[in-house]
């Protein structure tokens, strides 16, 4: 061992100044690791920070606020037009007691707030009086926004068909959104989305009518084959003066559409001398008679009637040229 030691001496009197140099390359590489971890450090705190910068932001934008409610205003694009006012009357008198126990979520615009959800308690709170109410404010596109008013109709349930359609068809024409896409959006299949959008086929009308709820959905969608406007307001007519259900309306449009598709029957050119019995009968009698003729020189006589009186003197004018 005392052999290699000095073995060692020798070589680093050989090299002048090898230790050294090992020395500074050791000290260059901690101090390299050094500055990188202070690099990591610093970049990790700006993360940090403008994590939290980005959360505190949120939080306040998230803060439930109150506001006049003057400044508050309806959604121009909410899909519901038509509000139970008994509802509303109901749901003022809750808060007369309770208060706004939901804060509203508004989107602010220039000098005022927007409804996103929560335009029945908007309306319920005007007629309660109330002259300030809790708010959260958020941004959103158009898109979200009718999505969301859209979204809170229907998770309530309340949302008449004809609304809901044509909140899907705004979202079609002026978003671009495909009907997969709604679905998607609303949680519900494309086949509903499809079945609902369909309603806006009907006349005008009859949309109303649904609208009104004086008519069901079911009710509208069973007019849809009848391609005739006019005959689909007829039958809503019906429905709403005779109590029809969903099934009669079923079998008579069936009845319609079975009859449209069978071929006019051809009539055959009457003879002169069936004609003339055809007048002559018609004078004897003194009601209208008409004969329908068949092949083989077969045929049938048929005499309309008004009334039991008028069957009865027919009758009594055959016996008496019987007899």
């Amino acid at each position: 061992m005392a052999v290699k030691k000095g073995l060692g001496r020798g070589l680093d009197m050989l090299i002048p100044g090898s230790s050294n140099t090992e020395e500074k390359v050791e000290d260059t590489q901690k101090q390299q690791k050094i500055k990188e971890r202070k690099t990591a450090n610093k970049e990790k705190q700006e993360k940090t920070s403008a994590k939290n910068k980005k959360e505190k932001e949120v939080e306040n934008l998230e803060d439930i606020i109150e506001v006049d409610i003057a400044k508050i205003e309806p959604n121009r694009n909410q899909p519901r037009t038509s509000f139970d006012e008994d509802a509303i009357d109901e749901l003022s008198e809750s808060i007369k007691q309770y208060g706004v126990l939901q804060p509203l979520i508004v989107q602010k615009r220039n000098g005022y707030y927007e409804i996103v959800a929560g335009e029945r308690r908007w309306r319920a709170s005007k007629k309660a009086n109330l002259k300030k109410l809790p708010v959260i404010v958020r941004n959103y596109e158009e898109q979200e926004r009718l999505k969301i008013s859209l979204i809170e109709n229907i998770q309530r349930e309340d949302l008449n068909a004809i609304e809901e359609a044509k909140a899907y068809e705004q979202l079609k024409n002026e978003y671009g959104l495909k009907q997969d896409e709604i679905a998607a959006s609303v949680s519900k299949s494309r086949t509903a989305i499809t079945n609902t959008m369909r309603l806006l086929k009907l006349d005008s009308r009859v949309q109303k009518m649904i609208l009104e709820n004086l008519i069901s959905s079911g009710h509208g969608r069973t007019l849809l084959p009848l391609e005739d406007k006019e005959l689909q307001y007829e039958l809503a007519l019906r429905i709403l003066d005779e109590n029809l259900s969903v099934r009669d309306i079923e079998k008579l449009v069936k009845s319609i559409l079975k009859a449209k598709d069978q071929p006019p029957k051809e009539e055959v050119e009457k003879d002169e001398m069936v004609t003339f019995f055809e007048n002559r009968m018609k004078e004897i009698i003194g009601s209208k008679v008409t004969i329908k003729e068949k092949k083989n020189n077969k045929g049938k006589i048929e005499i309309e009637y008004y009334s039991k009186d008028e069957l009865q003197r027919i009758i009594d004018l055959i016996q008496s040229i019987h007899y």
